[in-house]
């Protein structure tokens, strides 16, 4: 059984806020533990956005409850008529995750009756020793650009499988491929996603999720290949332009990587289709169907290049962009 970092940093955050505010010799001290465990999200920023929510939300508590119970008491009545006003407030707020947290405060003060400056004051530091402990355990996130790395390596291994399978059906009419690529790399599309996105919520500078948005290209092109499949598995007659397309697809195959070389395998798209135009008309029905679906793939193999070339060409332009902005800032 292996235990995961989350479950140790929400271990140690615990046992030291509640060292700390016992240290302090803070009433309820065991209560920053619970504000620590709460406060240790997945990500940087959302650790700090959940922070400064039960910071709002606890500042509420105290506010509300100083109001209500020095006019109504003490009484089950004034919490039930606290929490109807105070989540309204807290949704309006946009601070509505902090509401639990809120109510240990409430509740505190609820049992002890006391309103007075000094018990307050605990209150508040418990918030903030509890909060605090949460966010400095939240500073220690592990570095996952390796995994994805990783899962890029296999997506584009998947990709040049594919596409030489299919080659190989264009050419052969048969084989013994079991597909398993076409299950495994949406699931590891998505999943590299929500990593990226971890990545960058952890790196409050990083601003633009560029490998983010790599992987969505990905995931246009595999939607593509999902549209070949079954135009590919229809042909039933070998035709000259087969083996052109089959050789075309064998060569993009070996060059899936993350740079660009798309203009250059658009520039042989180009190519095939002056040639198919320039060799005679087909002269069965059948033959002209299996040409029209050979003509539909290679214009999906264009579109599956061209959203390669396009975002290839945008991370560019955005470079540029903040390199003369950098230059300009300096200057």
């Amino acid at each position: 059984m292996s235990i995961g970092y989350r479950t140790i940093k929400t271990a140690i955050g615990a046992g030291l806020a509640i060292f700390i505010a016992e240290l302090m010799g803070l009433e309820f001290y065991a209560s920053a533990g619970t504000l620590a465990i709460l406060s240790i999200q997945v990500t940087r920023k959302t650790s700090l956005t959940a922070a400064a929510s039960r910071l709002i939300s606890c500042i509420g508590a105290i506010l509300f409850s100083f109001v209500f119970f020095s006019i109504i008491g003490f009484t089950p009545i004034t919490i039930t008529i606290i929490i109807l006003l105070f989540i309204p407030v807290l949704v309006r707020l946009k601070a509505i995750e902090g509401f639990v947290t809120s109510c240990v405060i409430m509740l505190h003060i609820y049992l002890t009756q006391d309103l007075s400056l000094p018990f307050i004051w605990n209150e508040v530091q418990l918030v903030i020793v509890g909060i605090g402990v949460g966010l400095i355990m939240n500073l220690y996130m592990p570095n996952r650009d390796r995994e994805l790395w990783e899962i890029q390596q296999k997506v584009e291994q998947n990709f040049s499988n594919i596409l030489r399978e299919l080659a190989q059906y264009i050419r052969n009419g048969e084989g013994d491929w079991t597909g398993q690529e076409m299950v495994d790399t949406p699931v590891m599309i998505q999943t590299a996603k929500d990593i990226a996105l971890t990545i960058v919520e952890n790196n409050l500078l990083r601003k633009e999720p560029t490998i983010y948005r790599y992987f969505e290209v990905r995931e246009k092109q595999f939607e593509i290949l999902e549209r070949m499949l079954p135009v590919v598995s229809s042909l039933s007659l070998q035709v000259p332009q087969a083996k052109q397309i089959a050789d075309f697809m064998d060569e993009l195959s070996t060059h899936i990587h993350p740079g660009n070389t798309s203009y250059v395998y658009l520039d042989g798209i180009r190519e095939i289709r002056n040639m198919v135009r320039l060799e005679e008309l087909p002269k069965t029905r059948e033959e002209f169907e299996v040409r029209a679906s050979l003509f539909f793939l290679l214009s999906e193999i264009e579109q599956y290049l061209l959203l390669k070339h396009n975002y290839i060409k945008s991370e560019r332009e955005e470079a540029k962009i903040l390199q003369r902005h950098r230059k300009g800032s300096s200057s």
